[in-house]
């Protein structure tokens, strides 16, 4: 008894000041002291929105209730605090047919250093928005140009276990996002925190996300010729004065999130994982999400999640997948997951993964 406190001592002492970090990054005036009610919400108050898009087809298959599981390469985006859950190299490469036709792809690495017992964390991502024609108020159909948009994120984390039971991540990410010939960029910094609780199979987790700066775009398609005072006809003066047009600022998508599973061991083969998120992002409403895995002889998986609860309004909901992991001779196992995301009106996103684990 006497050991399983002092586990959770170390553990307790983290989460408060975790909960005080967040507490105050979260800060809102009470709407008691308001003379007006207001509906009006956060959604669509950040920048960078490609940092909010899932990492790996089982996570999301579960509805992106993965904070407190973590145990595979997309923790990195979930919750890298438990990549010290992964014995051996591993990698996952993810795929999405993303939103209005752009394309999603993924790639995570993980390296652990048992002997420290931490390990090291590579994420990249990007968003491509492909090639679209270059359009102009004398010339709507088009110039015959074209110009391409992506955004693009690399991170690096390390975990470590500071007790058996806890462990916890820092991470750094360098976040581009380009139109054409204007970009912006900023770094940011991610923390998060693993709890396996005394409980068997109980698992508690949580993470503070998009750490950083606000983010503005800049470039040659924002410098122009104008009058601009508008007195060319008047005075004759200069109407080729050059300018450059500056943009709006805008903060990151900060998000905090806690995450609670819980995996029911029915034999060696067999299990049952079910586990929820509370999201508090400082660009949309308060949320939760939930899933549930079931485990088939070690070698197949069934998934179902369903996303953005209690809100009131939300444009993604269900989610589904499956998944086979294949042993190649004792060396190493190939795992194939896929999921299926509803969105509403916006349609549906599929999504692929493939990872690949040495023993």
């Amino acid at each position: 008894m006497r050991k399983t406190k002092n586990n959770l001592r170390p553990f307790i002492l983290i989460l408060m000041g975790f909960f005080l970090i967040g507490k105050s990054l979260f800060a809102q005036i009470d709407a008691g002291n308001l003379e007006f009610d207001t509906d009006a919400n956060k959604r669509g108050s950040a920048a960078a929105a490609m940092l909010g898009i899932g990492i790996g087809a089982r996570a999301e298959a579960l509805g992106g209730a993965f904070v407190a599981i973590a145990d595979d390469p997309s923790a990195l985006y979930w919750n890298p605090a438990g990549i010290v859950q992964l014995n051996s190299l591993s990698v996952l490469v993810t795929k999405a047919n993303w939103l209005v036709e752009t394309d999603f792809s993924a790639l995570d690495f993980v390296i652990p250093i048992n002997s420290m017992n931490s390990a090291i964390g590579l994420h990249l991502a990007i968003l491509d928005y492909g090639d679209n024609p270059v359009r102009t108020v004398f010339r709507p159909e088009g110039t015959g140009e074209t110009y391409s948009a992506s955004d693009f994120v690399v991170g690096l984390y390390w975990a470590m276990s500071i007790t058996d039971r806890v462990s916890v991540s820092l991470g750094l990410k360098y976040f581009q996002e380009t139109i054409w010939h204007v970009k912006g960029s900023a770094l940011a910094a991610d923390l998060s925190i693993l709890f396996q609780t005394p409980w068997k199979g109980l698992k508690l987790g949580g993470t503070i996300s998009n750490l950083g700066p606000e983010f503005g775009l800049a470039g040659r398609d924002l410098t122009n010729v104008e009058d601009v005072d508008g007195r060319k006809p008047i005075y004759f003066n200069n109407d080729n004065v050059p300018i450059n047009i500056a943009t709006e600022t805008y903060p990151l998508p900060l998000l905090f999130r806690f995450g609670i599973a819980y995996k029911w061991e029915l034999n060696e083969s067999n299990s049952i994982t079910i586990a929820s998120n509370l999201n508090h992002p400082s660009n949309n409403v308060e949320s939760v999400d939930a899933g549930l895995e079931a485990r088939i002889f070690n070698s197949f998986f069934l998934r179902g999640g369903y996303q953005s609860m209690f809100t009131d309004y939300s444009a993604n909901g269900l989610t589904l997948g499956a998944g086979i992991n294949y042993k190649i001779l004792d060396v190493m196992s190939i795992i194939v997951d896929y999921s299926w995301s509803d969105w509403g009106v916006l349609n549906s996103v599929h999504r692929i993964s493939i990872g690949i684990s040495a023993y």
